[in-house]
């Protein structure tokens, strides 16, 4: 798991008694899912493993009748858990009137906590979404517009980052590359758990883990803190393109799919519930679910988010729980955004100091104390830097909703909800008092400084896996066109992706060699079909598609990034490291660059230039499990056997169960000449899961101890299964055991 510290630890304070606790709801029986080399050498070997897990839903009963006038309570020792549903609509839960929902535990909280009917998101988009629920500010103000191309600003203070100063433990388990640790959003934390697919030296191009194994995470970290004042962010990403339910869903929700992802992350927010009651600390926690964005489902053309501010992707739900210290059933009416989860908990907590953020505690109007509705600044800078269209801005107060584009949009979300009327001629006051309006908040609340950063081309490839990057690097001359007049070819672009997702290569190849005819300067053009090309096998065309592309964008890092990798796999080593130097030349930092450049070097057997990258990688990725598997193995086969012990025992700290973290110790330890320490760790690794290799090297530490018995039995367990051993290998085998048995004998 990621370890990352950005606070120092203090002393936990003391808990203090909790009121009464209330009856628990009862719970039904969960229902199961149904269901993925000379004798004295020592060696080493790579392996991997992947472990799946899955899980379905839990129905919890004994909802309230109806809502009561309970005091809020506001208690500083509750343990904060704040779940965060991405891609999920209001529209879509049950609790929000939607009938064919199956969300029996999102219902239950609701119906005995506090549900806000309208509640907004800023940006419909993972990362800016969860930079202003975390820190309670506009993107305008912590400038972090899109996914994949900033990060948070160290500068920017977290609620994580106040409530470890307050001595809470921290920790997040997040589901999907959007939010991951490079982005920023770990400040804070003590652990924030974002690997995936640890075995591979990057992470994969769908980034996203299931609701299950998001839950597991969580459920391990609880046993060892539940008795800790603590803050916990639990990510959940399923209701994201592709749609997907796991088996026990699928038939059920056949011609729902978006609806079945909504119910299978719905059992696992009943888990995390389940979990707390379990601890005896349901009734000391405080909840908070809220959705980070919704979703299109091809309402006004667009299938997914981030093109348009309409209001199927910018109303979220919102539900604050906490039993014995808020109102059951009680539903709040007035328009609230994600930005106000920050203050609320604040206060909540009975945390008075001042904070740079623009949302507002929410607490006054569950306690009936205000009433009127919040404007909300609505933004997506999505078209522009990922398809060369125009921004978009928006602003809601009263009724009124205003869009700020080249060809502008009014709609009075009381009589048209669905937005299906645009006001701007008629209404020409309005829209000007809006205009003017919109321009006075930016300017008010726009920051200094930036969180902009060169786009990563690793970064850029999981989004894009993702439904989220186009690719298009970002001109920043205009004019630029309004979205809603490249409706075709968003049609196309929406097509060629499901596509993909349905394994129709051949199709989407040929829908992107249209769009690279109709788009001959963006970078998202090339890389798209080259992606596309790649899984077809068709390395030859996809390395001529890529250079077509940097002849015609030559400082591009995304398609030499792209080529490089292409080169790699293909075993042109020579022609992916000079690509990755040009990438290295234009950033740096790039990970994915600095990665390759490693492992060719290794390979090679230039292990000291090697060791150069591999640690400024490992500077930006410190958790990579891979990276550091392969400098530990690195600095053992450069002969730097102190310093691979070390760091082999750092691995085996964070893997105890990892069988060949014991097999390269025991041979580093054979190496450097301590046998006993080789034999110990040998037999950990046999213990765990017998390999050749393992017996092998323990024949050899048990020569070299004298204990020619036990060298003989260790022989004779690897002659019995050696595996893909060379035949020579296998030859001197046997001759050495005819050697040790014939000196047993004397």
């Amino acid at each position: 798991m990621s370890k990352k510290k950005h606070s120092r630890r203090r002393k936990k304070r003391p808990r203090q008694a909790s009121p009464q606790k209330p009856a628990q709801p009862k719970i039904s029986k969960k229902i199961e899912p149904a269901s993925g080399a000379k004798l004295r050498k020592f060696r080493i070997m790579l392996a991997a493993a992947v472990v799946v897990a899955v899980g379905l839903v839990l129905l919890i009963t004994t909802p309230s009748d109806r809502a009561d006038d309970s005091p809020v309570i506001k208690n500083s020792d509750l343990n904060v858990v704040l779940i965060t549903l991405d891609t999920t609509r209001a529209d879509r839960l049950g609790c929000y009137g939607y009938p064919q929902a199956k969300t029996p535990n999102l219902d239950l909280l609701a119906q005995n906590g506090v549900r806000f009917a309208n509640a907004y998101c800023q940006v419909p988009l993972t990362l800016p979404s969860h930079c202003s629920i975390l820190t309670g500010t506009l993107p305008i103000y912590h400038h972090v517009h899109n996914n994949g191309t900033y990060s948070l600003a160290a500068e920017q203070v977290s609620v994580t980052e106040i409530l470890k100063s307050h001595n809470f433990s921290t920790a997040a388990f997040v589901a999907s590359f959007s939010v991951d640790s490079r982005f920023g959003l770990d400040q804070g934390f003590d652990l924030y758990d974002d690997n995936f697919q640890e075995e591979t030296p990057f992470k994969a191009v769908n980034s996203e883990r299931k609701a299950a194994e998001v839950y597991n995470r969580f459920s391990i970290w609880l046993d060892n803190h539940h008795s800790e004042h603590f803050f916990t962010w639990i990510h959940f990403f399923d209701p994201h393109l592709p749609y997907i339910p796991p088996d026990s869903y699928r038939l059920e929700f056949a011609n729902r799919p978006y609806d079945g992802e909504i119910a299978y992350m719905d059992f696992y927010v009943g888990e995390v519930i389940k979990r707390l009651r379990e601890k005896n600390i349901l009734d000391k926690t405080f909840i908070i679910i809220a959705g980070d964005h919704g979703e299109g489902l091809g309402e006004k053309t667009e299938i997914g988010h981030g093109i348009f501010l309409y209001e199927m992707v910018m109303r979220v739900p919102l539900i604050l729980y906490a039993e014995n210290h808020l109102p059951k059933g009680k539903i709040i009416a007035a328009r609230v955004r994600l930005i106000d989860i920050m203050p609320s908990m604040l206060d909540m907590l009975n945390i008075k100091e001042s904070y740079p953020y623009q949302g507002v505690s929410l607490i006054p109007y569950i306690e009936g104390k205000e009433q009127n509705d919040l404007d909300s600044y609505l933004e997506t800078y999505y078209p522009r830097e990922n398809y060369g269209w125009s921004e978009l801005t928006g602003l809601i107060s009263e009724e009124w909703k205003y869009i700020h584009a080249p060809k502008k949009e009014l709609y009075n979300l009381k009589s048209d909800p669905r937005e299906e009327n645009n006001l701007v001629l008629s209404e020409t006051g309005i829209a000007s008092k809006m205009e003017r309006s919109l321009e006075a908040l930016i300017l008010n609340y726009a920051s200094p400084g930036t969180g902009k950063r060169t786009p990563k081309q690793e970064d850029l490839d999981r989004l894009r896996s993702l439904g989220y990057v186009g690719f298009s690097e970002s001109n920043n001359e205009g004019p630029f066109e309004d979205p809603k007049d490249k409706v075709a070819e968003l049609r196309m672009i929406q097509l060629a992706q499901s596509y993909e997702f349905q394994g129709n290569l051949e199709e989407a190849a040929r829908l992107y060699k249209k769009m690279l005819v109709a788009r001959p300067l963006s970078s998202s053009s090339y890389v798209n079909l080259a992606l596309v090309q790649a899984r077809l096998k068709q390395f030859d065309q996809t390395i001529r598609t890529l250079k077509h592309g940097i002849a015609k964008i030559p400082d591009s890092e995304i398609l030499l990034a792209r080529l490089g990798h292409t080169y790699l796999v293909t075993g042109r080593l020579d022609e992916a490291f000079s690509a990755m130097q040009k990438v290295l030349s234009l950033n740096p930092r790039y990970f994915d660059a600095l990665t390759v450049c490693a492992i060719i070097l290794d390979n090679l057997g230039q292990k000291e230039k090697a060791q150069g990258y591999f640690e400024k990688a490992l500077a930006i990725e410190p958790e990579n499990k891979y990276l550091r598997v392969n400098y530990a193995r690195n600095l053992a086969t450069g002969g730097k056997i102190p310093e691979a012990i070390r760091f082999y025992t750092r691995l085996i700290q964070d893997y105890p169960e990892e069988y060949t973290l014991f097999q390269y110790l025991g041979i580093a330890y054979g190496v450097a000449g301590e046998y006993d320490k080789a034999i110990k760790n040998l037999e950990q690794a046999i213990n765990l899961h017998p390999t050749p290799t393992a017996y092998f090297n323990l024949g050899v530490a048990y020569k070299e101890t004298g204990k020619t018995a036990e060298a003989i039995h260790a022989l004779e367990l690897y002659l019995e299964d050696p595996g893909g051993e060379d035949k020579a290998s296998i030859r001197s085998v046997r001759m050495e055991l005819l050697n040790l048995k014939k000196a047993l004998k004397k």
